[in-house]
């Protein structure tokens, strides 16, 4: 049970951190997504780098987990430059929202990548949560559309990215390395484009982005000791915590407020990630029986 309770609020740490990871993204200006991206990365990269030297264990991975960890770095920069430019673009609370939609993408992902089979209740549960997202979305002939299914496009990568990162997990590859190479791989992809668009900043948007790497890395970091105190089914819920951050960050500093289909959406989707999550510790405690 302490186990229990300490994953709840690391994961609920990690939700506060990556939604002040999103109001510093956007606080940071009319910045290319691209360089937005390497600088969140950068710092990731050294806080990884310094964790792997202090583990004392080489820095190498296993060579058969190579393509895993290659799609994982792919997956997983596309996912945060469309995540960035969604926030760029609209609603911060909106723009988490979309890209909390990762967990039901990884159901999907998990079909084709680790070949396990979700079950009718699964399956359920993403139809709901994309239906809610179409409250977020809002499908028109606009460009609020266009920066919303950029949002989408954004869990989608983040979603592909988790199932690799499990993936690799089981074939043992260590955390700490998955995030480095991660880093390290965005910020090598990023680099050209930074320096063929770079955009001369000022001394505050540099300052706001480095903040912002920093709040990413300790996200990253309660996330993923949140997950070594209990299993994802019991405490991933909790993670949603980061859209209320969000939502407030947003109305409190940026006066932003989600419109009333946006709401309903919230609430489908959360709902929805709710129902999952209980079912799956009913579940649990079926099996244990």
């Amino acid at each position: 049970m302490k186990q229990r309770k300490q994953g709840i609020l690391l994961i609920i740490a990690s939700g506060f951190f990556f939604a002040l990871m999103s109001f510093f993204v956007r606080l940071s200006g009319d910045l290319p997504s691209i360089q937005k991206s390497f600088f969140r990365n950068f710092i990731a990269a050294i806080a990884a780098f310094v964790i792997l030297l202090r583990s004392k264990e080489p820095i190498k991975v296993q060579k058969k987990n190579i393509p895993c960890l290659l799609l994982r770095c792919i997956c997983g920069t596309i996912g945060l430059i469309c995540n960035f430019y969604a926030i760029d673009h609209m609603n911060i609370s909106d723009a988490n929202m979309l890209n909390k939609l990762s967990p039901f993408f990884a159901i999907i992902m998990s079909y084709f990548i680790l070949k396990e089979k979700a079950n009718k209740v699964e399956w359920g549960a993403v139809v709901v949560a994309f239906i809610g997202a179409l409250f977020v979305v809002k499908p028109s002939f606009s460009m609020e559309f266009v920066y919303a299914m950029i949002g989408v496009a954004g869990g989608l990568g983040a979603g592909m990215a988790y199932t690799f990162v499990r993936k690799l997990g089981k074939m043992g590859e260590r955390g700490p390395v998955i995030v480095f190479f991660f880093s390290a791989f965005s910020c090598l992809v990023t680099l050209p484009f930074l320096v063929i668009n770079f955009e001369p900043m000022a001394w505050w948007q540099l300052v706001y982005l480095l903040i912002a790497g920093g709040f990413a890395t300790g996200g990253q970091l309660c996330i993923t000791a949140a997950y070594t105190k209990a299993p994802a089914r019991e405490i991933s819920v909790f993670d949603y915590a980061q859209v209320v951050f969000a939502a407030v960050l947003g109305f409190v500093f940026l006066s932003q407020v989600p419109d009333v289909l946006s709401i309903i959406g919230y609430i489908i989707i959360i709902g929805t990630a709710v129902a999952k999550w209980k079912y799956n510790l009913r579940m649990s405690d079926v099996k244990v029986d």
